[in-house]
């Protein structure tokens, strides 16, 4: 189930084995031990020095059986000689230069021969900027090097600005070599580069990037073709051993052929290393006809291109049938990188088999491995692929082949989904016949794993399945891939697949997955706080399923509009739209989703401040979940018995009941989960006087509200920070937290927390700046009164009397 409680908007009702490990930083208790504080506390700065022992070494492997480009290493073996003790006086080197220059090759093999320069280690990171795919951001590449340093995922800032600034703190004392290859533009670079320190940044681009040059005071080598006897040389090297007897001549006439350009050199080589029997005539015989058809198919404009492709076909039309349609295949497959499996649905071939085609094309250097059982292409040769895909495969090959990986994706996105979120409704699908069979997963961490390593993959399926005009799939996979989604990924991510697969099913008239999809959008936009949008959804799913008699797609559609309207604080809506819901879900024997409403109505009732009504419903929920073996549910209920207990004043108990909640969201791997508990962690350890413990637990939420875009809940991280120095008697730093608070529900549009921000912020500037509390105060005042809820009957009450009477 995805959100359908209030406390997991971006959530669903995963179960998965005692004993389980997962990837998280230990349990939240174990973050939570800082004792008492004094001084200063940075709040975003907090863990990343405890990781200090990890060295990154993230260079992919030496370029094999690498000749020439001597000048050039020793252009850059100067960096690190032009050096002012142990500092570098050149920090930055841009290496330019044309496609298929070698530009990765050069940099790798420096690389490796001065790794040792840099003992902190080094980051490597393929930018993508000239893939037809989607570029790699700096707020991505960040992410990995801030995991790569040490640290956690959950701690990284959502904000780029935030993590770019850690980024640099942590490289400020440290040697390290950053190598950012394939930057397009200035802008994927800069939030890379460290501050200050003797680290080391080498980035290689097709373009000169000035903007380092100017601003950043980078240095510049730019690469050419090889020289003539480089460029032989480089063929020799290759074809050692295979062809000893090449007329200098001859090999002199391939290079021109390749433009002396690495890539294409080294494609050549491999074809005469592997025909060592065919004499070099008739191998430029056939490259020069080659080139001569893709002269007359070409523009013209950029001689090194079309050798470049020129080679490239010379080389395709070389392998075998099988190789072949693979390579040209693989073009057509949506994702940055594909497994062995995917590649397999593809060609409709066994894996065996494709894992012999595939090492057919690695050893073409047509394909690089990126892993076991995982590849990419470089930038050229796929989009050199995907053009002979749609030249050389017949369109309704086409139409086979990427149907087929679509279909393998799906049946494998169900089978996550069935530990992920097991609970979730899904359209039926046939058995998959193919001759590639869907993964499975022996528990949830390989789902979750799964999940993971594809998110960018599975984000590009749905809007490929509706350009080829495959609406039914379309939204079938944005079912599933939204229920088969990793615990942790931002829901953000989802909406334009949510919203592609949506108009792929009103298109077919489908009228079960359109009610899913409204739904499944509306708790994206919940989440976000877009409550009107989400509202939208909601209703427009509810009437769909009253008119297409789904009764039970109708309660679940009531359960959700009940749930916005308990995030707009209008609990008597909410309470009649979850009663609806239940009554349904009973009436047929719907267990799981009765007690999940039923645990909604506990929620309205401790937001209204009736605890004893509460109290009723939350134990009967936490039965009832118990009772069903629904870890997920069974954590939200305990939430809000530890929300009952700590208003009561039983703070052992309350404790016990969120240490059993945190628990179940680190089983479950789910950040949304934690965050928000870690909510009422700290209220608990603050009012028990444990106050460093109780910033320490709202420092790991705000991080984690992050990371996830949450902004609501990161502002009430931030409260729980300003309350807790309050009870320290540090105001300044207490109304410092609340402003920032205050300007979030503020923008947010929360008049509610907004109310309750501003009195907090009052109480904190009210000894120093009794006028300014007072301003506060009224502000307050004059939000809530739309409010006639106990909770708000008493704020209302409380103010007044503080304005009434100063010294109250």
């Amino acid at each position: 189930m995805s959100g359908e409680q209030i406390n997991a908007s971006a959530g669903g009702e995963g179960s998965r084995p005692q004993g389980s490990q997962n990837d998280l930083s230990g349990s939240s208790r174990d973050v939570v031990q800082a004792g008492n504080v004094s001084g200063g506390i940075n709040f975003y700065q907090g863990a990343p020095g405890k990781q200090a022992s990890l060295i990154p070494r993230q260079l992919p492997a030496d370029v094999h059986a690498f000749v020439n480009r001597a000048d050039e290493l020793r252009q850059l073996n100067a960096i690190l000689t032009s050096q002012s003790g142990d500092r570098l006086v050149v920090s930055i080197h841009v290496v330019a230069g044309t496609a298929g220059a070698g530009k990765t090759s050069l940099v790798l093999h420096w690389a490796h021969q001065v790794k040792d320069r840099f003992p902190d280690g080094q980051l490597f990171v393929n930018l993508r900027g000239y893939d037809p795919g989607e570029p790699v951001t700096a707020d991505q590449a960040l992410r990995r090097f801030l995991r790569a340093l040490g640290v956690p995922a959950d701690q990284i800032p959502q904000d780029v600005d935030d993590a770019a600034a850690l980024y640099r703190s942590l490289l400020a004392e440290r040697r390290v070599l950053i190598l950012l290859d394939n930057a397009a533009t200035v802008s994927q670079v800069r939030p890379l580069l460290p501050g200050s320190g003797t680290s080391l940044v080498v980035v290689t681009s097709r373009t000169r990037l000035s903007g380092l040059t100017v601003r950043d005071g980078a240095r510049r080598l730019t690469l050419g073709m090889l020289p003539e006897p480089e460029a032989i040389a480089l063929l020799r090297a290759v074809t050692s051993g295979c062809r000893p007897g090449d007329d200098g001549e001859k090999l002199t006439e391939l290079a021109r052929l390749c433009a002396r350009l690495p890539l294409a050199l080294r494609i050549a080589a491999e074809r005469a290393a592997s025909h060592p029997h065919m004499r070099i005539d008739d191998l430029i015989s056939d490259l020069r006809d080659e080139s001569a058809l893709w002269d007359a198919l070409s523009t013209g404009i950029d001689e090194e291109a079309e050798a470049v492709h020129s080679v490239f076909a010379w080389s395709y039309r070389a392998l075998p049938e099988p190789s072949a349609r693979l390579f040209r295949l693989l073009g057509i497959h949506p994702g940055p990188e594909f497994s062995l499996h995917a590649a397999a649905a593809l060609c409709e071939s066994s894996l065996s088999r494709t894992r012999q085609l595939l090492d057919d094309l690695v050893g073409a250097h047509l394909l690089e491995q990126t892993a076991p059982d995982r590849f990419q292409f470089h930038d050229l040769l796929r989009a050199f692929a995907t053009g002979q895909a749609q030249s050389d495969e017949p369109v309704e090959q086409r139409n086979a082949a990427l149907h087929r990986v679509l279909d393998w994706y799906l049946h494998t996105a169900v089978a996550a989904q069935s530990w992920l979120r097991p609970t979730e409704w899904l359209s039926l699908l046939a058995t998959s016949t193919a001759s590639v069979p869907p993964l499975v997963f022996a528990d949830y961490d390989a789902a979750a794993d799964w999940a993971d390593r594809e998110h960018a993959t599975l984000l590009r399926l749905v809007p490929a399945a509706v350009s080829a005009g495959l609406d039914p799939l379309a939204w079938r996979l944005a079912e599933a891939l939204w229920s088969a989604r990793y615990p942790s990924a931002p829901g953000s991510d989802w909406i334009d697949p949510m919203r592609a697969g949506l108009a792929a099913a009103e298109r077919v008239d489908e009228p079960g997955g359109q009610i899913r999809l409204l739904n499944f959008l509306g708790i994206a936009y919940r989440e976000y706080r877009r409550l009107d949008e989400g509202m939208e959804c909601h209703r427009r799913a509810r009437e769909l399923a009253h008119s297409t008699a789904m009764p039970l797609e109708e309660a679940r559609s009531l359960n959700l509009i009940g749930l916005i309207h308990l995030e707009s604080r209008q609990f008597d809506p909410a309470a009649d739209h979850f009663g609806r819901a239940a009554a349904i879900f009973r009436d047929a024997d719907e267990t799981r989703r009765a007690a999940m409403a039923l645990s909604n109505i506990a929620s309205t009732r401790l937001d209204a401040g009736r605890l004893s009504e509460a109290e009723e419903a939350a134990q009967q929920a936490l039965a009832a979940h118990r009772a069903l073996n629904n870890e997920r549910s069974v954590g939200n209920a305990l939430y809000i018995v530890a929300e009952l207990r700590r208003e009561q004043s039983e703070l052992a108990a309350a404790r016990r009941a969120i240490d059993e909640a945190l628990d179940i969201a680190l089983n479950l791997r789910s950040h949304v989960l934690e965050g928000f508990w870690l909510l009422t962690l700290g209220d608990i350890q603050r009012e028990a006087g444990q106050h460093g413990d109780a910033l320490t637990s709202f420092q790991r939420s705000a991080k984690l509200q992050r990371r996830l875009g949450d902004r609501s809940r990161e502002a009430l991280a931030w409260r729980g920070t300003g309350q807790t120095y309050a009870a320290m008697e540090r105001y300044d730093e207490a109304a410092a937290f609340h402003r920032q608070a205050a300007a979030a529900h503020e923008q947010l549009g929360d008049a509610w927390q907004h109310a309750l921000e501003l009195d907090h912020l009052a109480a904190a500037v009210d000894r120093n700046d009794p006028q300014a509390a007072r301003a506060h105060w009224a502000e307050a005042l004059s939000h809530l009164g739309t409010y006639a809820d106990p909770r708000a009957v008493a704020a209302r009450s409380r103010i007044e009397g503080r304005l009434a009477d100063p010294s109250a």
